[in-house]
């Protein structure tokens, strides 16, 4: 697997969990602005956020001609009620770092948390190869697609992903990150069409993520890990929010803020892009 920002530091385990992960990497943590047009060229002073993922782009190897042909497809879902392109937010942001990273490799797209019916339709329109408007059988086995979300949006991220199994259309992997169920939502149930999926959240706080995900069918499904993320004593910066949510709702966001986990996110994803036949794992202290 592609090096992390820096040393992996354990977290005290929580048996009831499965395997727990705390401090990923060290990384700044003061600011928060919207992202620049290129994310892995930009020079100029940056978000704790951006930073971490312009140093990705400098110590992951580039995409190789063995890389896919056809373009992953990489949906990623906001939470609560922020806008789909509001920039302010890391899902917003890692979306651009993605289009800069890989951008003849990947299509990345944020939508609303509510807005699963027109992802829906995006990635039928993607994956419509011939244009006839219908998805056949060699079209949707050929999908390449991997789904993430913070909260609502990551309770979406499972739900997205079941309806694309429903269809017939397989995922490799889903990125989860402090699972805010929804109504009428199996946010932690992991559908068989998804081949990996991760978890992270944090335990404390009015709103704190569901700890852990399981698979419907761990024959075909793997769970890469539930990571527990802590807080109390390394906190992040969270002025994309206001005054209240920072108060009243802190840890909720500052995991989405913890550019660990984004790091985490950004080395799945390029194994993902890298070998199209694997998914590594989230780093472990022995590596």
């Amino acid at each position: 697997m592609w090096l992390v920002l820096a040393a992996i530091c354990l977290a005290p385990p929580n048996p009831a969990h499965g395997q727990t992960v705390s401090l990923l990497a060290e990384a700044a943590m003061h600011g928060a602005t919207a992202p620049a047009a290129n994310i892995c060229a930009e020079t100029a002073p940056a978000s704790p956020l951006k930073d971490a993922l312009r140093q990705v782009c400098l110590r992951k190897r580039p995409v190789t001609a063995d890389s896919p042909t056809r373009k992953t497809i990489v949906i990623g879902f906001v939470g609560g009620f922020v806008k789909h392109d509001n920039a302010k937010h890391p899902e917003v942001q890692f979306a651009a770092y993605l289009r800069d990273r890989y951008p003849s490799a990947i299509h990345a797209e944020v939508f609303s948390n509510h807005e699963g019916q027109k992802a829906l339709h995006q990635v039928y329109r993607l994956l419509d190869a011939d244009a006839d408007g219908d998805l056949s059988t060699a079209e949707k086995e050929q999908a390449r697609i991997i789904i993430y979300g913070h909260s609502w949006g990551a309770s979406e991220t499972a739900a997205f992903a079941r309806e694309l199994g429903q269809k017939g259309i397989p995922v490799l992997l889903t990125i989860q990150v402090d699972i805010i169920g929804k109504p009428g939502q199996n946010s932690s149930a992991i559908p068989p069409n998804v081949a990996n999926a991760v978890n992270f959240y944090q335990p404390r706080g009015f709103l704190h993520g569901h700890p852990e995900i399981l698979a419907d069918d761990p024959a075909r499904t793997r769970i890469i890990g539930n990571f527990r993320m802590t807080y109390e004593h390394r906190p992040i910066n969270c002025d994309n929010y206001p005054w209240f949510a920072r108060t009243f709702n802190k840890p909720h966001h500052e995991i989405e803020n913890d550019p660990r986990v984004w790091d985490q996110a950004a080395s799945l994803i390029d194994s993902e892009i890298s070998s199209p036949t694997s998914t590594a794992q989230a780093s472990s202290p022995s590596e």
